[in-house]
């Protein structure tokens, strides 16, 4: 049984119009958990809203946020309040990711990309977690990625904010023991979500086997339900055995590999040289997890 009393939360999501945020409303609101809904797309946020409250007879709340601003934790913490809620369990979901030789970047988007994926977390478990310890019965879950156990050539960016965002959770599981409120990150590998979609490319998945939104969900629902979580899951079998298996070797033998799985002249059959980078066309995805 969950040692977590799921009928008994306001869970706020972020990037919860589609995929694993969206997987994540429904698992919980199954569960009879209320909700507070975040993403950018107003529309699909109350739709979904809808869909829950009538489905499961819970609450859920659509906020539409910028969660790349510099107050964006300050900023949704006003809107909670103001709607009367309080929030007891959080999940920083929300996160986008660009794919292609850092030197072809766009350097503005690349600040919004760490605004998103590594500032946010912070802003939003800084805003909220005080309010989840004085209830003491609630969760933290902040999505990283297996991008954050490897170099991440051509996701160079997007692997080191997952990097963050798994250190990062894993001080404040120890810093927070003894609190009431569980925490953890959870690293998804290939998920199939709108990620992809939105690049244009598999390459950014390097082809690989597809897990599901609810693949995801489940695993970390069954982390969350035992008796003494640890700081962080991985999600699929085989993403966990190449995680203990990428410990083994030595960082540049990781970062060569990883150049290579990423190269999408290897999946017609040749290879990118370093010396070529710069002539390589840039590809940029936006979206939640």
């Amino acid at each position: 049984m969950s040692v977590v009393d799921h009928r008994n939360q306001t869970v706020l999501i972020t990037g919860a119009s589609s995929g694993i945020g969206a997987a994540f409303a429904r698992a919980l609101a199954a569960r009879g958990s209320n909700l507070v809904l975040v993403a950018r797309r107003l529309e699909r946020l109350q739709e979904l809203a809808s869909e829950l409250e009538q489905g499961h007879g819970i609450a859920a709340t659509a906020i539409a946020q910028d969660l790349g601003s510099p107050t964006a934790g300050a900023d949704l913490h006003t809107a909670v309040a103001g709607a009367g809620l309080c929030v007891t369990s959080l999940i920083n979901n929300a996160g986008f990711g660009t794919f292609g030789p850092f030197i072809d970047e766009d350097p503005a988007r690349l600040a919004q990309e760490i605004a998103v994926d590594v500032a946010t977390p912070v802003q939003l478990s800084s805003a909220f977690l005080p309010d989840m310890i004085k209830a003491g019965h609630g969760y933290l879950i902040n999505v990283a990625s297996m991008a954050a156990y490897t170099p991440t050539p051509r996701m160079a960016v997007y692997g080191a904010a997952k990097a963050f965002v798994l250190s990062f959770t894993e001080s404040l599981w120890a810093e927070l023991q003894g609190t009431g409120v569980t925490v953890f990150a959870l690293s998804p590998g290939a998920t199939r979500t709108e990620f992809n979609s939105v690049v244009g490319t598999d390459d950014a998945t390097a082809g690989a086997r597809m897990r599901t939104p609810d693949d995801v969900v489940a695993t970390a629902l069954a982390h969350l339900a035992r008796a003494n979580p640890g700081p962080s899951v991985i999600d699929g079998a085989s993403n966990r055995l190449s995680a203990r298996v990428g410990s083994l070797l030595t960082r540049r033998t990781t970062a060569r590999i990883m150049y290579r799985l990423t190269d999408p002249a290897r999946r017609a059959g040749s290879t990118t040289t370093p010396a070529a980078l710069g002539q390589t066309t840039r590809s940029v995805a936006r979206t939640s997890h």
